[in-house]
């Protein structure tokens, strides 16, 4: 701040741009609310614990309320007061009592103590949310601080990865970061923590080229699990679109974040954000009063038309933002401008993107959300990745997103994992997802790369427990082992949870490979979660959204296997990145090369003879032979120069029995090369074999194999 003390020169400011705005000679403040009667804006003292001064802001202009301080600068610490009608069967419920966070806030500072001062009602009334609390919660809440937004980028640039070369993975900042042993105590868990040279270069030497964070955004820890002893770990609960969360940062200043950026890109990694539009940690009717209720609730949440005291809730976190009103659409299109322009990220996963798609009720795939996303010149750009999905009626659209979009693929999850699991009637289905899911895709016009496949994610079993567990144990979330999916396609292969029993161990450990190894040689972009690579396990909790604890952490300490899969996983991306036959940028066509017998794809039973129609369609199928041609002139590199690769040969086998495989003659003197077998035998390796001859393929295990060249 430039000045110490009260300020004593108000001017009028301007209503753009929104928010706080330091110009170098002070600071312009904008706010909205359609509703509001009246609008203070609330100074602190360096402490956040004492309110200085209140500002009427007198002006307004096309609903924006605003005031330019020349007295203020970077660190004056701030929030709103916003007077109008507490009415909630109308929709509204001003409270001036409560200090509001800005929606615009870039920085916000300092963690909320929960109390009742906190809800713009008087809980425990019997009136319950039409009372009204004059409670005034400020000491307790979050400050706003303003900014200077300076740093020297140094010529930073995007990665830019093309989608069909991209290898994603998962992560959480605290968690990622949190027991590794060779980051400094003090950085573990931050932002500055992921940009130390050992964070870098395990990914580097995995072979990711992007990661993607769970929520960043600034969030607060719900009520219920503070009381228990918990916390909303994962970050699904925001409360501020524009800043940083502060408890993942070490200094406590803005550029941390982008040192973070900035160090990713030189190592040549993407930078994707999960972001939470969808709803806000305000929750339904009953739920406190900390930013967009008091500011104007009828702008910002969708509300039932009939009652206006209830929201509409298609996320299941008690509210939905309201994106048909234009200011509210308009400030998630700053903020997603304002990452990527000011905070320099690769793109977005959106989470339950089907709730930003409802224009009434139903989901309308081409609203007004994604028509302005398609035109942004910032925002087509970058990488776009919906979670396609709501808890609402007609949520569930894989498949369905524009253009230009990419998806998260549960209906690849739900298959490998079902098909590995030794399920029936799966042949036709597994084929389609190993092949980019052509028929999810292809009818809009978007390639393989559309796909976002993965095996695992944060909302699940981990790899590890995949295969260790067959029913979820959440008992440590405090909810009665009610939270949770119970539909997990899991198997526990012959005991659950932890054994001593040296065969169950090494079917395990085959799995897992035959699940990653699957989903590294599928068409479409891979991504898999932090910690998958090493034996990460949760000990069975399939939600551990509330474990800020070892449960939910990764663990670095790696036993011998856990070393051995993470070299595997290594190799399978590397091989991945090598060959460009298994990250297409179209679909297969299943069609002759050049006048040739020889296809692009083909789909071969054990005994080396092509698929029949007929056997398509059986229940009992298990073992399945791909035949992947790597010489179709089909494929170009991302510049449109046509590429070749080797031809290869990927055997399956889900059955609970070895066969022997048959290997094909695709023409006179056609010899194959063993690179890898899950089954886990080292001699296996590098054997060559010739036409005609049977491949020991072992039970539950996958072999890939390259043809000989001459």
């Amino acid at each position: 701040m430039k000045k110490p003390g009260p300020i004593t020169v108000v001017w009028p400011g301007k209503p753009n741009p929104r928010g706080a705005s330091w110009d170098g000679l002070g600071v312009n403040f904008s706010l909205f609310s359609e509703h509001a009667e009246r609008v203070e804006l609330c100074l602190f003292d360096a402490s956040g614990k004492h309110e200085i001064q209140r500002i009427e802001l007198r002006e307004q202009t096309d609903m924006i309320w605003h005031c330019f301080l020349p007295e203020a600068g970077p660190g004056l610490l701030y929030g709103y007061r916003v007077h109008g009608p507490y009415d909630p069967a109308r929709g509204h419920r001003f409270n001036p009592n409560k200090l509001l966070i800005e929606p615009y806030a870039k920085d916000i500072v300092g963690q909320l103590k929960w109390s009742d001062a906190h809800y713009g009602y008087r809980i425990g009334h019997r009136n319950g949310d039409l009372s009204f609390d004059r409670r005034d919660n400020a000491a307790d809440m979050p400050k706003c601080r303003v900014i200077d937004s300076a740093f020297s980028w140094d010529g930073d640039r995007s990665p830019d990865i093309p989608w069909a070369d991209m290898v994603i993975y998962e992560m959480h900042v605290r968690g990622f970061t949190m027991q590794h042993p060779d980051i400094p105590p003090e950085l573990r868990g931050t932002y500055a923590g992921l940009a130390t040279a050992p964070a870098i270069e395990h990914l580097k030497r995995l072979g990711v080229t992007s990661v993607e964070l769970m929520p960043v955004h600034a969030f607060v820890d719900d009520r219920q699990l503070v009381e228990r002893g918990l916390s909303n770990y994962w970050g699904y609960n925001s409360i501020g679109f524009l800043a940083p969360e502060q408890r993942f940062s070490a200094s406590g200043a803005l550029g941390e974040f982008k040192a973070m950026v900035k160090a990713l890109h030189t190592a040549g990694i993407e930078v994707i954000l999960d972001v939470v539009y969808n709803h806000t940690a305000e929750g339904n009717q009953m739920g406190p009063t900390l930013s967009f209720r008091g500011i104007d609730n009828a702008a910002y949440y969708r509300l039932v038309a009939e009652d206006q005291r209830y929201y509409m809730d298609y996320t299941g976190c008690g509210n939905t933002l309201n994106l048909q009103h234009p200011r509210v659409l308009q400030l998630i299109m700053d903020s997603l401008r304002y990452w990527v322009l000011d905070m320099h990220v690769d793109g977005f996963r959106f989470d339950l993107a089907s709730a930003l798609a409802r224009e009434l009720h139903a989901v309308n795939r081409l609203g007004a959300f994604f028509d302005i996303l398609v035109q942004d010149p910032v925002l087509s750009r970058v990488k776009l990745i919906a979670e396609p999905w709501d808890l609402g009626e007609g949520g569930y659209q894989v498949g369905n997103f524009p253009a230009g979009w990419t998806e998260w693929n549960d209906r690849y999850r739900d298959t490998m994992r079902a098909f590995w699991k030794g399920d029936k009637s799966l042949i036709g289905d597994f084929a389609r997802r190993l092949t980019g899911s052509s028929d999810l895709y292809e009818h809009s016009g978007r390639k393989p790369y559309a796909s976002v496949n993965f095996i695992t994610a944060h909302d699940g079993f981990t790899l590890q427990d995949l295969v260790s567990y067959n029913g979820k144990h959440n008992e440590a979330n405090g909810h009665d082992n009610r939270d949770g999916s119970d539909n997990n396609n899991a198997w526990n292969c012959g005991a659950e949870g932890p054994t001593r029993k040296r065969e169950i161990n090494m079917l395990r450990a085959r799995q897992k490979r035959n699940l990653m190894a699957t989903l590294l040689f599928s068409q479409g972009v891979p991504m898999f979660v932090a910690g998958d690579e090493m034996g990460k396990t949760q000990l069975g909790n399939n939600n551990a959204y509330c474990q800020d604890n070892a449960l939910g952490w990764v663990n670095w300490k790696l036993a011998k296997g856990d070393r051995e899969f993470m070299a595997f996983v290594t190799r399978l991306i590397a091989l991945r990145r090598e060959h460009p036959v298994f990250r297409r940028r179209n679909f297969f066509q299943g069609r002759s090369i050049r006048g040739t017998e020889v296809k692009d794809i083909q789909w071969l039973k054990p005994d080396g003879a092509e698929m029949s129609d007929d056997e398509w369609a059986g229940d009992s199928t298990r073992s399945l032979g791909v035949f992947l041609s790597g010489d179709s002139m089909l494929e170009s590199d991302s510049r449109g120069k046509p590429v070749r690769d080797d031809n290869f040969l990927l055997l399956f086998n889900a059955h609970h029995e070895a066969l022997n495989f048959k290997l094909p003659e695709l023409h006179p003197g056609c010899a194959w090369t063993r690179l890898l077998d899950t089954c886990g035998e080292s001699e296996l390796t590098g054997a060559d074999f010739a036409s005609g001859d049977s491949y020991p393929l072992k039970e539950r295990s996958l072999a890939l194999l390259i043809e000989k060249k001459t």
